[in-house]
């Protein structure tokens, strides 16, 4: 059973997540981390922001802030986590970033 967490801010990831509960097969959405849609627009410690701890075979980022999602992609590097953010242009080995 594949173990997913989605990161997203407000609902955004909340189409996604009916997608893979309606059609995927052997995956489950273990952790659903929601933050704030008003965030500012400079994060200086993101790490305050997102859980110390992933529990996962791959992480989804919905999140709209690019310093979360680089220090997402970061983390999940160091761990050996493959992240899936589309549409983003992020540069870290290990983050997939297909078109939107």
């Amino acid at each position: 059973m594949q173990r997913i967490v989605v990161f997203q801010q407000g609902n955004s990831g909340e189409p996604k997540i009916k997608g893979i509960l309606s059609h995927g097969k052997g995956i489950t959405i273990s952790q659903v981390v929601t933050l704030s849609p008003c965030l500012p627009p400079i994060i200086d410690d993101p790490e305050e922001y997102l859980p110390r701890e992933i529990d996962a075979d791959l992480v989804l980022d919905f999140m709209k802030h690019p310093d979360l999602s680089i220090a997402l992609a970061e983390m999940c590097k160091r761990k050996g986590i493959p992240v899936v953010a589309s549409g983003k242009k992020i540069r870290v080995d290990g983050t997939i970033t297909p078109p939107t």
